[in-house]
């Protein structure tokens, strides 16, 4: 048995032809730029943009989204050549185990929870902070009590005594909305083009309409250091992030790439475009110019309107709301629009996400990496239930018991490694399978995934060393499983276990 062993594309293939009977190439250019940009904009903007401002780097949080675009550039052309030589419609874990080898198809998939279940807690604790609000600001009606829609990490101290006031205990809205969409998973509802149209539409018209009114409320004392000194900056956890210089822009860089996550659904569409060749870098790219514009003028007005300090303190997760009632006179009632819309556009997000993450279960289940009834249909509703009831428990003890900054940071950091692989399989496939059909070749191989890869790796870099140790801490564990348990079952090292 081989950790190395790889799976034929000739057995993904007819996987592929099996399952999903041969897609139709129906997208063009401009469909997958639209698809780019529902599937990015999302939570990570309305809350990851005033966390980094308040952790990293004050106003430059600007050039930090600019750093997260060229890093999803670079990774974006190499997603775009796996997803047109191995045409099916699927994660990175499946390009992986065709190219290069088993156990880094593991640690992949793996490290895919990362991005998909973690970031699904995230956006469930930014849906929980955005009901109270909802709540207080639009409803008039009293807040969940704190102890309720808090970890248990999570208190307010009393500055002039410096007492405990409150302290939390669960998060019942984050596990709510998460336990809620996974039933709904389980019985296939899903969203329709036009009701997803829809959201689409209105998350950016959200941005826009922020960027346009509130242009005229940016303070430009606010903006004067635009580039802080370098400092250190200690939250209410006691975590220590570089703050202002070049590694709180890094820093930012990296907290905001959550922003970011999801253009690499453009890649996963290739087996459904009209011309691969043309179409996939014009829908990769464009997604990401057309929202790294909106985020750096979004960002730019955001901490225009308020000082770094009210982030730190007043706004937390909900900053983009607050900020619009405390500094746009006249406007409140655009906060009101902000936190009903940001509210649906939250659930469509974590619907997208567990979804992601149910196909990443179903496959590893399939390939007996993981237990095999996480491939098992429901008989009546034809979905992968257990692996959804499983994702259920995971997310759901995520949002409710961990904190927003922390998780959010994990699937960044999560997301990046495994963009780093991506980066470098791209390099290693040209030189063990020269000769495969590429519909689309990334440019200048091997720079631009290097490239690539060192900009990812720059910005776990400025993450810094907690996120480190939770990164090592979860793949020591990912390998543990995997030499206990995936590699004694997995069907392609142990044919004897084929169904």
């Amino acid at each position: 048995m081989s950790i190395w062993k790889k799976k034929p594309l000739q057995l993904l293939l007819s996987e592929a032809s099996d399952s999903e009977k041969g897609m139709k190439r129906t997208l063009t250019a401009w469909s997958l730029v639209a698809l780019g940009i529902g599937a990015i904009i999302g939570a990570g903007l309305f809350v990851r943009t005033a966390t980094a401002a308040a952790q990293n780097a004050g106003p430059s949080v600007t050039i930090g989204f600019i750093v997260a675009a060229i890093g999803c550039a670079l990774a974006g052309l190499c997603y775009a050549e796996l997803s047109s030589s191995i045409p099916i419609s699927g994660s990175a874990y499946t390009y992986t185990y065709a190219t290069m080898g088993e156990l880094l198809a593991w640690i992949i998939g793996w490290d895919l929870i990362l991005e998909y279940a973690v970031g699904a807690a995230t956006v469930g604790i930014a849906w929980s902070e955005y009901l109270n609000n909802l709540l207080v600001s639009v409803l008039g009606v009293k807040p969940i009590p704190y102890e309720f829609c808090h970890s248990p990490f999570q208190k307010v101290i009393d500055p002039a005594t410096h007492q405990v006031i409150e302290h939390g205990i669960i998060n019942l809205p984050a596990f709510f909305i998460v336990a809620i969409i996974s039933l709904l998973l389980i019985k296939g509802t899903q969203e329709s083009a036009f009701v997803n149209g829809l959201i689409v539409i209105t998350k950016v018209s959200i941005v826009i309409m922020i960027i346009v009114f509130g242009w005229h409320f940016i303070n430009p004392v606010n903006h004067e250091n635009y580039i802080p000194k370098a400092t250190t900056y200690i939250d209410e956890h006691g975590l220590k992030y570089d703050f202002g210089g070049f590694w709180g822009i890094i820093g930012a860089a990296g907290t905001v790439f959550f922003a970011f996550i999801g253009f690499d659904a453009v890649s996963t569409a290739a087996q459904e475009t009209k011309n691969p060749k043309r179409d996939m870098p014009i829908g990769i790219l464009g997604s990401l110019a057309i929202c790294t514009v909106l985020y750096i003028l979004f960002a730019h007005v955001l901490t225009g309107l308020a000082p770094v300090e009210f982030f730190r303190t007043t706004g937390k997760e909900a900053s983009v709301a607050h900020a619009i009632e405390a500094f746009m006179p006249g406007y409140g009632w655009l906060a009101q629009f902000v936190t009903v819309a940001i509210l649906f556009g939250f659930t469509s997000v974590i619907l997208v996400m567990l979804l992601g993450q149910s196909r990443v279960f179903y496959s590893m289940g399939k390939d007996g990496l993981l237990p095999k009834s996480f491939s098992d249909l429901h008989p009546k509703f034809k979905t992968p239930y257990k692996a959804n009831l499983a994702i259920l428990v995971i997310v759901g003890l995520f949002a409710a018991f961990i904190p927003g900054d922390i998780v959010g940071d994990m699937t960044s950091i999560g997301t990046l490694f495994a963009f780093i692989l991506v980066c470098i399989s791209v390099i290693v496939l040209r030189k063990t399978e020269p000769n495969m059909k590429r519909e689309f070749k990334t440019p200048l191989v091997p720079f631009v995934p290097i490239a690539g890869a060192l900009v990812c790796f720059l910005m776990i870099l400025g993450l810094g060393w907690a996120n480190w140790l939770r990164l090592f801490v979860w793949l020591a564990i990912g390998l543990i499983i995997y030499f206990a348990y995936s590699k004694k079952n997995s069907k392609l090292n142990n044919p004897d276990k084929q169904d």
